[in-house]
């Protein structure tokens, strides 16, 4: 299966997979195919690509990302990078481990709810975003203007 864009004349590794299409990863999809990037979106309930501006240009996948299959359609030597943002640390890790295990994508990152978990995920090399750090140093940010009491 291609995961260009009829229109594209990109070559190489170019395409960026979304795996959890809530809002998070519905914004991001947006932003990137607003941008002209190629973008493969997957999700487990078909229903969440209503979150999906009308004008997304990418492609929508329904499938659980954990199970290889789903991978395996895809071209994925084309494939520069994974973002797994699915409302389940088990399940970002599972894919950001077969994504950089399984088929070597250089840049992965994995959305985590746990802060205890983050020494895993950068023991592999994945990069992560956590919604619980990222809110704790802006309230640190807004109460003491960037440094901490």
């Amino acid at each position: 299966m291609s995961i260009f864009s009829s229109n594209s004349k990109k070559t190489g590794k170019t395409c960026t997979v979304i795996v959890g299409c809530g809002r998070l990863g519905a914004n991001i999809a947006d932003s990137l195919s607003e941008a002209g990037k190629d973008v493969v979106i997957i999700d487990s309930n078909s229903d969440s690509f209503r979150k999906l501006s009308p004008m997304f240009g990418g492609m929508k996948i329904t499938g659980d990302a954990t199970e290889m299959l789903v991978f395996n359609d895809l071209d994925m030597k084309n494939v520069s990078s994974v973002i797994a943002v699915t409302n389940h640390d088990n399940t970002n890790i599972m894919v950001a481990q077969i994504a950089r295990e399984m088929f070597h994508i250089d840049k992965v990152i994995a959305r985590l709810y746990d802060p205890a978990r983050e020494c895993v995920y950068r023991e592999l090399g994945i990069d992560t975003i956590c919604p619980v750090i990222l809110s704790t140093n802006e309230v640190d940010n807004l109460l003491f203007g960037g440094t901490t009491a």
